[in-house]
């Protein structure tokens, strides 16, 4: 008996075809799947543009409220209504003191930030009571006031307009 040879001209053809075929579809496949993909990615951006501009009409519906204008201007503006007196307590060791160190590993001081800085007397200057740092700031205001050199002569002031005997200029 004759041995059958493996492929026939049949199969040859239906393996041609169905090759042929996944040629054909696999570049609009690929253009399908990446275009669902975009499809996805634009809601999602649709999504959160809807949530942002919810957020601005609630926004913009608080700023219609006389009562939250005036707490944000006494919060951002530091403003304050009449026969109030407005305070701004200012840390002296700024922001740095605010922030942990990472080389302290997260235990912040308020002599940590100053004399890991290596500023002489940082400690020191910690150790001292609040109005001793003042006392010491006049001084040295006062001295170097004096070692400053004085004009060498003052320049006379412009004559005040006819009337105004305030000293303030309008």
């Amino acid at each position: 008996m004759a041995a059958r040879p493996r492929f026939t001209s049949r199969a040859t053809v239906l393996v041609l075809v169905l090759c042929s075929l996944v040629a054909i579809l696999a570049y609009p496949t690929r253009q399908f799947i990446s275009q669902r993909a975009e499809i996805s990615a634009q809601q999602a951006k649709a999504d959160r543009s809807r949530q942002q501009v919810e957020q601005l009409r609630r926004e913009k519906a608080r700023w219609q409220d006389p009562e939250y204008v005036k707490a944000q201007a006494r919060a951002r503006l530091h403003y304050a209504m009449p026969g109030e007196t407005p305070y701004i307590a200012v840390d002296p060791a700024g922001p740095a003191a605010a922030r942990p160190s990472a080389s302290a590993g997260g235990s912040a001081t308020a002599a940590g930030p100053a004399a890991s800085d290596g500023a002489p007397g940082g400690s020191a200057r910690a150790a001292k009571p609040w109005y001793a740092s003042i006392w010491d700031s006049v001084d040295a205001a006062d001295t170097t006031d004096a070692a400053a050199p004085a004009p060498a002569s003052p320049r006379p002031l412009p004559p005040s307009p006819a009337g105004d005997t305030s000293p303030h200029d309008h």
